[in-house]
């Protein structure tokens, strides 16, 4: 991946050190799963937070993001209604769902976040490939900064095993699932 306004491919972004808010209006942070093997379901989460601290070098740099969970929206509300279920996430005894930033590494022009995922109260390890989209200020003076990042984690690692076998072969969901963040922050 390509960090867009470096002067050299191998440098890290220049961004100004100190604390950063997410501008969820400018922000997703969304899934992908297969549905009867043969296409993709996309859904988000609407409501979330998230705390990002700078390091005057950006590779010590911290993340943590909170979600709720019950904000999970794939565009059909009753298929949103079972994934809130014990089948799924089990919202009512498992509320949030935990990011939190361990380590950033980069190899040549690629960074990789190193992070602890919790999901349904259980914390695991997950690399997310990061790409640095740019730095803007706004018409009302604000520094802006763009990110994306993916990773791909298997449900199951979490204890989400709820299927359902489909009658000419396979399962109706998928154990993968794409997670992308497409983030706008803000400098405070």
């Amino acid at each position: 991946m390509t960090l867009p306004n470096v002067a050299s491919r191998t440098s890290l972004p220049e961004l100004p050190a100190g604390k950063w808010t997410v501008d969820p209006t400018h922000s997703r942070v969304g899934f992908v799963a297969r549905h009867l093997m043969v296409s993709k379901v996309r859904g988000e989460f609407r409501e979330y937070t998230a705390d990002v601290e700078i390091g005057e070098n950006p590779l010590q740099s911290s993340v943590r993001v909170e979600v709720q969970m019950d904000s999970i929206d794939t565009g059909n509300a009753d298929r949103d209604g079972h994934l809130r279920t014990n089948d799924f996430f089990d919202v009512p005894e498992h509320p949030t769902m935990t990011l939190v930033s361990t380590s950033f590494e980069q190899h040549g022009n690629d960074v990789v976040m190193h992070t602890d995922l919790t999901i349904r109260g259980k914390t695991l390890p997950v690399k997310f490939d990061v790409e640095f989209e740019g730095v803007a200020v706004d018409p009302w003076g604000g520094t802006r900064a763009g990110f994306s990042g993916s990773a791909t984690i298997n449900r199951k690692d979490w204890g989400i095993e709820w299927n359902a076998p489909l009658e000419a072969g396979g399962v109706l969901v998928g154990d993968k699932v794409d997670i992308d963040l497409d983030i706008q922050l803000v400098k405070q």
